[in-house]
């Protein structure tokens, strides 16, 4: 019988090293994947890895949608931190974007710089006050934050549906479910001319900067980090869970509405009924695949920006299902965890009592 023997100590290099363990087991798995569908690994590999970034265009899209993945996940990584588990970062970008959305149309017929910042404030506000439900609720009533802030994306999702059906259909949409396009006010400026790149991608890096003064130059990333690791002497300290719950779940709520407002003002330009190909779930993965630290999250934001990419391209070359771009995240994520457990455990054979050896 095969069982798990817990380690005296974990290994701090395995530590580091497991994240990229896993993408090359990912390209493998990918590899064999690719072998059962009847395509050549490597071409097909090359396809989906390698194509979508072979001109200009490819790379600034592919920054586009790094973008959002690593904001979030920077915010999040707080929270993780701190043991508490935001899985409602797609509802909070959803909100954010309503917000942001709401505000565009309000200002529809006002002009000015200040437009753009008032679009995106209004986002990172309607992230945060969806984030303070599951954070009221943990703290009031001691609900579990992973059910009532994953509940809480349906929510979000039929509450936009429910709008850009109804009250916020353009009239000149030809009855499509979708609001009038933004003024160019409340449009992101562009990087580079001819690309969807928007000044938006600046965010990613300054936010990460933020999440690393936070957890590293701050007394509440201190407590933070000693909640999560020992909630006992937090709480011998005196340092109260309820702050490092309504703060993380905020601010990860405020930065996912923040990217939800930078996608409907950036490469979308109007509210629609998806504005997120997933980035809010996909965001937790590059959360752990970085190892919490937002160095490692801008970089895993980068490969799993590339999923979506090659999702793309497979499905057009190819002729593959776009649910590949989930399955090689799912398959990051399998393969991160085993090493994890690996890193803690070790694999022991334990023969049933009386048998012989």
């Amino acid at each position: 019988m095969l069982r798990l023997e817990l380690r005296p100590q974990a290994s701090r290099t395995m530590t580091f090293v497991a994240p990229l363990l896993a993408i090359a087991a990912t390209v493998a798995a990918g590899g064999v994947l690719f072998a059962a569908l009847g395509f050549a690994p490597l071409p097909a590999l090359a396809t989906f890895f390698l194509s979508p970034l072979g001109d200009l265009y490819g790379v600034t899209e592919w920054l586009l949608k790094a973008t959002p993945l690593a904001i979030i996940a920077c915010a999040l990584a707080l929270g993780f931190r701190g043991n508490v588990w935001n899985i409602g970062a797609e509802g909070q970008l959803i909100a954010g974007a309503i917000a942001a959305g709401g505000t565009a149309l309000a200002l529809y017929e006002v002009s000015g710089l200040w437009v753009l910042p008032t679009v995106l404030l209004a986002g990172v506000v309607g992230g945060a006050a969806w984030a303070a439900i599951p954070a009221l609720l943990r703290i009031r009533f001691h609900a579990n934050e992973i059910l009532t802030s994953l509940m809480l994306n349906y929510v979000a999702v039929l509450l936009l549906a429910w709008l850009v059906h109804g009250p916020w259909r353009s009239p000149e949409g030809y009855n499509f479910p979708e609001t009038r396009m933004f003024t160019d006010s409340a449009l992101m400026p562009l990087l580079v001319e001819g690309m969807r790149l928007h000044v938006g991608v600046l965010f990613a890096p300054l936010v990460a900067v933020v999440a690393w003064v936070i957890l590293s130059r701050s007394f509440l990333g201190f407590q933070i980090k000693v909640i999560g690791m020992t909630p006992a002497a937090g709480s011998y300290a005196g340092f109260g869970p309820n702050r490092v719950i309504a703060f993380t779940l905020m601010f990860g709520g405020g930065m996912a509405g923040l990217a939800g407002a930078m996608e409907i003002t950036g490469p979308i330009g109007q509210l629609v009924p998806t504005v997120s190909p997933g980035y809010g779930y996909t965001a937790i993965i590059a959360a752990f695949l970085g190892r919490l630290h937002p160095i490692g999250i801008l970089l895993a934001a980068l490969l799993l920006a590339l999923t979506y990419m090659g999702g793309d391209a497979a499905q057009i070359a190819l002729g593959v299902p776009l649910a590949v771009t989930q399955v090689f995240q799912g398959m990051i994520l399998f393969f991160l965890l085993a090493a994890d457990v690996l890193i803690r455990y070790r694999v022991r054979l334990s023969l049933p009592h009386g048998a012989r050896r």
